[in-house]
């Protein structure tokens, strides 16, 4: 489409005088507008930008401004007020012999009333001109105009200078001149800006809305995008797609191009003939904007995606991905809402090499076994009716190296379950079940376990005279392998808690507890660690458990803020328990930390039990001053017992004074972020436990650090008590306004002799990450370089590369 005459033209004195303003605020791209450049770049500059409204505005309710009765103020014609009408007190003469029947016609929805600073009449012609600050309403319909021409005879009215009109639908046009019918619907109108209500901008040459409210525009132009900055100054959309010809139906809110070509930044990118597309960015049957990344292990892929609009209800989509490396691969997803709730099922298939996890061969290479491969997820929640709900999500991978190959998931585990629920206010029921697929080298999926069923029953109920609440539990669970050992457990338990303040202040809260457990497992020899077996067959223990908890806030200023320091002291005493002749389940990752410190079983499951008499010590402090807060907690616990631990030394809780624990938490208004965990050897003082998650900035430039390192010196037998050490990095620099710069990465520092299975030197690059990209109001951009440096079967190490686009209002990826 050859270039158009710019519109700097049309521009009213008024615009001139805010497009004067603009310049004076420095922006080279105001300066723009005035030169000679095509359709895309200039078709912006309407007349009377200033006024746009934003995206997604609600219907325009215009408050009538008050009568103005200027000097030189005529009303010729009284009898015109059975089509326009108008205020009191706007004209003179007659019009007060009228007003009773002025009112009652104002109150008729098919006339147009009327304001405006001047009205003539030209009684020869039989022509109403009103001028200055010109308002004509029909039911929710406004015109606003700098003069409007009303013609009698002929019925034609016509607005000049300045025109902002909103339709029933509450979209705005902006344009200088327009013809209107009898019932204010635009006619032809020139050098026109329509912001559709729902968002996106129309701007046209020329153009005309026939009775139905559609629109036919020539040398025109769509957007999604502001065209005002935050100064309320023009500015030019990142993305349009211009065309010879654009229709849209207010009906189907649905914009039609001719000749239609996608400009970014004003150039033209993509010729898009036949393009159609939603003005309310609604989802609609049709492609979506394609992706284009290179890997390591496929090559260079191509994907797009066929979105398929089934009702208003449920969707579905297909993508075909090609590789310049591999063969074609399928995936889809299907969602239905309905009247119960929601789900969702998604799938990937394809044909290609798959190499054992423990292979050195290269995916390149084309060395494997070709085989059908893929993956199914799918998710969803029945909720029917305020108590009962039904919880359901699936996960299951072809193999173990499908998801890491494709860039779909990193996750080493894929985890479904099912979950029956009923919450009451004083109840909650569970009837549940779970399995896993591993997905990790060296792991045996014959060693991992599927949990059905899994029930579990709480009802809480108020214990009149002595006050508290009583809670009673009931919970069983089955545990099954195919290669390994199985597990069947039963209990009850009743708890009483009763939480007191007294005259002093002080929380004090009283606890009593009573457990039955009856187990039932076989193959117990099948499991590797020794402790973790159990005896097998039939087994049964009891457990009764009595403590007190005090806590003391006191409260009092400093530095200018006021500080809370909660001195806190815990009794826990449980009779010897039966702990080794019970299978463990769940109980396996003990440590001791901030968050199990005060914890009556500091054990992470019903498996095993903490028994002994016990003192556990701490406090919490906290100080707050505008804008920022710190708070610290600090405890350990002493074991009057002297009898052996269940847990091995490192886990902070084998001696009869535990370990050091503690938390620290700053935060300055939202730009600093630090937390930081930690565990102190009770003897040498040496980091046990040393986590450090920290956060600088804001939303665009900030810095995100993430360190954990666990150096406990466990026998590496203990599977689940592994040291390690890892460094996590992020990092974003926004600049110029709209790009920004962004990295990460994830450091492996675990030495050889904290873990010799995996073998890691003490300092492994995982993966990172690098990137560009370009964020505003409607356009996202970006370009990103992944390596990973792991290669797993034939998910390999490489380079991979993402190019990235979204549009609002055409689509997104």
């Amino acid at each position: 489409m050859s270039p158009v005459t710019p519109l700097s033209a049309a521009f009213s004195a008024r615009n001139r005088r805010q497009f004067s303003h603009c310049l004076s605020l420095g922006s080279a791209r105001h300066a723009l507008l005035t030169g000679a450049m095509g359709l895309g770049a200039s078709v912006w500059a309407m007349p009377a930008l200033a006024q746009d409204a934003p995206v997604g505005m609600a219907p325009v309710t215009e408050k009538a401004p008050a009568p103005v009765t200027p000097p030189n103020a005529v009303a010729e014609d009284t009898n015109a007020g059975s089509v326009i009408a108008t205020p009191a007190g706007t004209a003179t003469g007659s019009d007060a012999a009228q007003g009773d029947a002025t009112k009652t016609d104002a109150a008729q929805s098919d006339q147009v009333r009327f304001e405006a600073d001047k009205l003539q009449y030209a009684s020869d012609p039989d022509v109403v001109t009103a001028t200055g600050n010109v308002v004509l309403r029909r039911d929710e319909q406004t015109v606003r105009a700098d003069a409007v021409t009303w013609n009698r005879k002929t019925g034609k009215i016509e607005a000049t200078g300045n025109i902002r009109a909103v339709d029933e639908g509450g979209n705005v046009l902006y344009t200088d001149k327009v013809e209107l019918t009898d019932e204010l619907k635009a006619g032809a109108m020139q050098d026109l800006l329509v912001v559709l209500r729902e968002g996106g901008r129309l701007a046209a040459r020329e153009g005309t809305r026939d009775a139905n409210g559609n629109l036919t525009l020539h040398d025109a132009a769509f957007s999604g995008c502001a065209v005002e900055n935050e100064d309320g100054c023009p500015k030019k959309p990142s993305w349009e797609v211009t065309a010879v010809k654009v229709t849209w139906n207010q009906t189907t809110k649905k914009v039609h191009y001719s000749g239609a070509t996608l400009r970014v930044f004003g150039i033209p990118l993509l010729p898009l003939p036949g393009l159609t597309h939603t003005s309310d960015f609604r989802a609609e049957t049709g492609l979506l904007i394609p992706d284009i990344r290179s890997t390591a292990a496929n090559g260079v892929e191509f994907a797009d995606t066929f979105y398929w609009r089934l009702g208003d209800n449920k969707d579905l989509e297909i993508a075909g991905h090609l590789y310049t490396g591999a063969l074609p691969m399928i995936s889809g997803t299907y969602r239905q809402l309905t009247s119960l709730g929601a789900f969702q099922i998604t799938g990937y298939l394809t044909r290609s090499s798959a190499i054992p996890v423990y292979s050195a061969i290269d995916a390149g290479s084309g060395v494997g076994t070709s085989q059908w491969r893929g993956y199914l997820e799918a998710n969803g929640k029945l909720q029917f009716d305020e108590n009962w709900s039904l919880t359901a999500y699936g996960r299951y991978a072809s193999d173990r190296t499908f998801l890491r190959r494709y860039d779909i998931s990193r996750d080493d585990r894929l985890r479904s379950s099912i979950n029956l629920e009923r919450i009451g206010d004083d109840s909650y029921f569970s009837l549940a079940g779970w399995a896993v697929q591993t997905l990790r080298v060296g792991d045996n999926q014959g060693q991992v376990p599927l949990a059905l069923p899994a029930l579990d029953w709480r009802y809480r109920i108020a214990t009149p005279g002595i006050g508290g609440h009583l809670e009673l539990e009931a919970n069983t669970l089955a545990i099954s392998r195919s290669a390994g050992q199985d597990t069947q457990r039963a209990f009850a338990r009743a708890q009483w808690d009763l939480r007191t303040v007294t005259g002093l202040g002080q929380e004090v809260t009283f606890t009593a507890m009573m457990r039955g457990d009856v187990y039932h497992s076989d193959a117990n020899a099948l499991t590797t660690v020794d402790i973790y077996r159990g005896v097998s067959g039939w087994q049964a223990r009891g457990i009764a458990t009595a403590a007190v908890d005090v806590k003391w806030p006191l409260v009092g200023a400093l530095f200018g803020g006021t500080q809370v320091l909660t001195p806190r002291v815990q009794l826990v005493a449980t009779p010897h328990v039966r702990n080794t002749s019970i299978p463990n389940e769940d109980s396996r990752a003990a440590d001791l930390d901030d968050s199990n410190l005060f914890s009556l079983n500091r054990f992470n499951g019903y498996d095993r039990y903490e028994d002994g008499v016990r003192v556990t010590y701490g406090f919490d402090w906290q100080l707050t001053r505008p804008g920022w807060r710190i708070s610290s907690t600090v405890g350990q616990s002493y074991r009057l017992s002297d009898e052996q631990s269940l847990l091995p030394p490192g886990t902070g809780l084998t001696d009869r004074f535990s370990d050091i624990v503690g938390r620290t938490d700053l935060r300055i208004k939202d730009i600093i972020q630090f937390t930081h965990r930690y565990r102190l050897d009770k003897d040498s003082f040496v980091l046990r436990r040393n986590e450090i998650d920290a956060t600088i900035g804001d939303h665009r430039t900030y810095a995100e650090i993430g360190y954990l390192r666990l150096n406990r010196d466990i026998p590496i037998t203990f599977e689940d008590l592994r040291d390690r050490e890892e460094l996590r990095a992020a990092a974003r620099v926004g600049f110029a306004h709209y790009f920004s710069v962004f990295a990460s990465g994830v450091v492996n520092l675990t030495t050889k002799a904290s873990d010799p299975v995996y073998g890691s030197d003490g300092f492994q690059m995982l993966r990172h990450r690098l990137g560009v990209a370009y964020t505003d109001d409607c356009f996202d951009l970006s370009i990103t370089w992944k390596r990973d440096y792991v290669t797993t079967g034939d998910a390999t190490a490489g380079n991979s590369f993402l190019f990235s686009v979204s549009l609002r209002g055409l689509g997104s990826r």
